[in-house]
């Protein structure tokens, strides 16, 4: 009987991908998507500074 036979198999590993080189549109798109992101951080972290907004609650009609 063989050492490995039962149990299961080990994946076999995918070889390493080549980096590409990137064009100058290439790195631009990355750079404006970068900045994209940072703008939308920002302006999450100023919409939580200034806390909920409309507060009112359950209003109530004027009926009894």
């Amino acid at each position: 009987m063989s050492g490995r036979q039962g149990g299961k198999a080990k994946p076999l590993k995918a070889p390493k991908k080549d980096k590409k080189e990137l064009d100058d549109e290439d790195k631009e798109f990355k750079e404006k998507q970068k900045k994209e992101a940072a703008e939308r951080k920002a302006l999450a972290e100023q919409a939580t500074k200034k806390g909920p907004l409309g507060g009112g609650g359950i209003k109530k009609s004027g009926k009894k």
